[in-house]
């Protein structure tokens, strides 16, 4: 694949869904849903804006459903063409016996980060959906960010980035309880205020950043982004966004949709589904 720094109008962009044993079916149907639904024009059926992959251990991959699911590639396989992607998926469900083993997606989540370090011209998210934000948080990921996930897994979110704090090996996290999905490092302009189609957070006690909070798609945006000041971002600027439940793992794909295609995909792909789509919290960033 030839190197891009973001998604644009043309080019299909590459998601990889991480399947671990005992994955919980809806984080991945949901989200895998919105995205092979969302089109980069809504009168031409052939402009799919995303191209799918599936990775997991196995050639089938068992959901916490009983559902199987077929998997395109092995955890090996994806590492190797960890450089194709643009959005890493991780999904929640089996996250206290995956903590535990140290299993996968652990290191594949960690080596998707450390890629987006190495080179930062290119630009990369990584989605979790439900408790996926665990593996995060063990993985340092959610360092000095702020991140969600569902509500009942609160407390282990907020010990799994307790512990990254106490043995030195990063930052507080912010975790947000009532939060539908959480974003971090932020990309182009918003417009006015009023105009903004997505909740800001309020910074409290701090003074306000002069940075826009939001984001828009690249193709609406007027300017474009600073490779250099990407760079100096956490994590090299990787876009790291986690979401709540189930439904909520819906509102942060339509998002994602928003981002990478167009406003205009996303409310088209949530009336073909008749989704009402509520908005997530996104948090202070670079004007890039």
């Amino acid at each position: 694949m030839a190197s891009k720094t973001s998604a644009v109008a043309d080019e299909p962009i590459e998601v990889l869904f991480a399947l671990h044993p005992k994955f919980n079916l809806m984080d991945f149907a949901g989200p895998l849903e919105v995205m092979t639904s969302a089109l980069h024009d809504a009168q031409d059926p052939t402009s799919k804006a995303f191209e799918v992959t599936i990775a997991g251990g196995e050639p089938q991959v068992l959901s916490e459903q009983g559902v199987i699911i077929g998997s395109q590639c092995s955890w090996k396989e994806a590492q190797d063409r960890l450089d194709d992607f643009d959005v890493l998926v991780v999904l929640g469900g089996n996250s206290e016996a995956i903590l535990k083993e140290k299993a996968e997606p652990l290191g594949l989540i960690t080596a998707y980060s450390e890629l987006q370090k190495k080179d930062p011209s290119r630009e990369r998210t990584l989605l979790s959906i439900c408790t996926g934000s665990l593996f995060l948080a063990e993985q340092g990921i959610l360092s000095g960010l702020s991140a969600t996930t569902h509500p009942d897994s609160i407390t282990t979110l907020e010990i799994l980035c307790s512990r990254i704090v106490i043995k030195g090996e990063g930052e507080h996290t912010d975790v947000i309880e009532d939060a539908r999905y959480v974003v971090n490092n932020l990309r182009f302009e918003l417009g006015d205020e009023d105009e903004n189609p997505y909740i800001r957070r309020k910074s409290e006690g701090r003074r306000p950043s002069n940075a826009r909070k939001g984001s828009m798609s690249f193709k609406g945006a007027s300017r474009r982004e600073s490779i250099a000041r990407r760079a100096a971002m956490r994590l090299g600027g990787l876009r790291v966004i986690t979401s709540g439940g189930v439904a909520a793992g819906l509102d942060a794909s339509l998002y994602l949709v928003s981002i990478l295609v167009s406003e205009n995909s996303a409310n088209e792909v949530a009336r073909v589904m008749q989704l009402n789509w509520t908005k997530g919290v996104v948090v202070d960033g670079l004007d890039v």
